[in-house]
């Protein structure tokens, strides 16, 4: 059982789905219903189907009705800071409170998020920023408050992609370093002896 939090437009979802050995059950959620119809069109397009559901997952009890997933995969909203060289505008539209509150949300989004997780499961916690707010000090606030959590290690057999840079907890890519992608951060948290 899969869980892909704030899953839109849908190009994870669809990865996700097009895995060698695809889950059995994945349910893609998004906060906002125009951004979910946008996976749902990813889906279609590819033919492969997933069950979609509009929920805020910063509300306490979200998905409440779900039995706990042994996957989440939660792409945070952040201040996209590392797809400027793409989109040059977000230095003009962010704001330096806008940070904190995308941390606050962050969070949020954590919290809920691995109160649904099976125990052995994990959780990839990823953002496109560049910005320690809203990767390595959600991530530590967040195993010094819960603790069933533990940073999972990277796993054996897999290369780091090329220039990653292997911080404290989890991994920063930077834009047009040696992968030749954008700005993103992700950590793996496990909960239980199994993760």
């Amino acid at each position: 059982r899969v869980l892909d939090a704030c899953a839109a437009p849908g190009g994870k979802t669809a990865h996700l789905l097009q895995r060698p050995v695809p889950p059995a059950d994945l349910l893609a959620v998004d906060v906002d219903g125009s951004r979910l119809s946008m996976v749902a069109s990813t889906l279609e397009r590819i033919g492969i189907g997933a069950r979609l559901r509009v929920t805020d997952l910063t509300v306490p009890g979200a998905l409440g009705d779900e039995a706990p997933f042994d996957r989440i995969l939660v792409d945070a909203p952040c201040s996209s800071t590392g797809v400027i060289r793409r989109h040059p505008d977000i230095k003009l539209l962010r704001r330096a409170g806008d940070i904190e509150a995308f941390a606050r949300t962050q969070a949020r989004l954590l919290d809920a998020c691995f109160a649904r997780l099976a125990p052995g499961g994990r959780l990839v916690y990823a953002t496109c920023s560049l910005l320690p707010q809203e990767n390595e000090e959600v991530v530590a606030a967040f195993l010094a408050r819960e603790p069933a959590a533990r940073a999972a290690p990277w796993p054996e057999g897999v290369a780091l992609p090329p220039g990653a840079l292997r911080l404290p907890i989890g991994v920063q890519l930077l834009p047009g370093a040696e992968a030749g992608t954008d700005g993103f951060y992700y950590a793996c948290l496990g909960r239980g002896d199994g993760a």
